[in-house]
């Protein structure tokens, strides 16, 4: 969306992605003859990743780009000095440790090495807020992930369903949401990718609980995702850790359903606490009693602040105006 939204704008875009991109862009660029999913190359690896990083620095270096946006956490690290071309980088994921001791965090202890000299995008104020790295204010800024909204289709009624969709995460609530929908005897349905590794928790964990008025329906594809959201009274999203952002949250406000989300994270910026859903603290009973009052929210409203902050167009101009602020400071340098 961001390069789709920047080449419209007229601005020449490279993008190192997957063979088969279809992201507009004057140039694509693929360092690796097919995507690495196809080829059995784990998300984890960094092999190309790197690659994509050392060949955008070295087009960089011959004067190619006007400025590199990186997304690529700590990877992008070990690049960001090497060129003279300002670098912007995007952080999707958290800057903090709850579980173990961050002094003893390799990640953690380059980033603050670093801290002084990386122009920081965060994906909400409270991403920036947990990050155990002191970045210079100046250097920081907050722009939230947009949808195409032509892609949601708002529902102005509903329906009489709940429904809760993310990657099958003890994380990411689906238990609580299954408990408050058996405590209110809702119908719930459940939606979203199983990985490997969290195949014997659905199968121990949730499978037992799946019946007629708690169904799994599967991942879902992008065009599935208006019929799935719209007929919902609302979406429930009682996480139980502090998500960066969770784009779940404004699709599902895109087609007009409200949503239900405990108070963590990023959550009290996306929903508004009694007008686009509810932002409750981490309480069974509370997310029950936000589940009965649900049809008080205005689904119009709903669907008019998603257009406001959370739509595509919004993401491109804020980040166009990060690019040119970034450039302006460096010609002045």
């Amino acid at each position: 969306m961001l390069c789709d939204g920047l080449t419209d704008k007229g601005h020449e875009v490279t993008l190192f992605a997957s063979p088969g991109s279809s992201a507009k862009c004057k140039k694509l660029i693929s360092v690796y003859e097919k995507p690495l999913l196809e080829a059995n190359i784990a998300w984890s690896n960094p092999i190309w990743n790197l690659r994509n990083l050392s060949l955008a620095t070295e087009m960089a270096n011959k004067g190619e780009f006007d400025i590199i946006h990186t997304h690529l956490d700590v990877w992008s690290l070990f690049f960001h000095n090497l060129t003279n071309t300002p670098v912007l980088q995007t952080m999707h994921n958290p800057l903090y440790r709850d579980n173990a001791d961050a002094s003893k965090d390799d990640r953690l202890e380059l980033f603050t090495q670093e801290a002084g000299r990386i122009n920081m995008v965060f994906i909400s104020q409270s991403a920036k807020n947990q990050a155990m790295v002191n970045f210079s204010e100046d250097s920081c800024q907050i722009i939230y992930n947009g949808s195409d909204l032509s892609h949601f289709q708002f529902n102005p009624k509903g329906g009489d369903h709940f429904v809760w969709i993310a990657r099958m995460n003890k994380h990411k609530g689906v238990e609580n949401a299954i408990a408050a929908a058996e405590k209110l005897d809702a119908k719930l349905l459940l939606a979203g990718r199983i990985d490997l590794t969290q195949q014997e928790y659905f199968d121990k964990v949730i499978k037992p609980h799946l019946n007629e008025k708690i169904q799994y329906v599967g991942e879902l594809t992008e065009d599935q995702l208006s019929d799935f959201y719209g007929p919902a009274k609302a979406l429930l999203y009682p996480i139980e850790w502090e998500e960066p952002f969770g784009l779940v949250v404004t699709e599902s406000m895109a087609c007009g359903t409200p949503v239900i989300a405990y108070r963590r994270g990023s959550m009290p910026e996306l929903v508004e606490d009694g007008k686009t859903g509810f932002v409750v603290d981490s309480n069974l009973d509370l997310l029950v009693e936000a589940m009965k009052k649900i049809d008080r929210i205005d689904r119009v409203l709903v669907r008019k602040r998603v257009e406001e902050k959370f739509s595509k167009e919004t993401m491109v101009e804020n980040y166009e105006k990060a690019y040119y602020k970034l450039i302006s400071e460096d010609k002045n340098a």
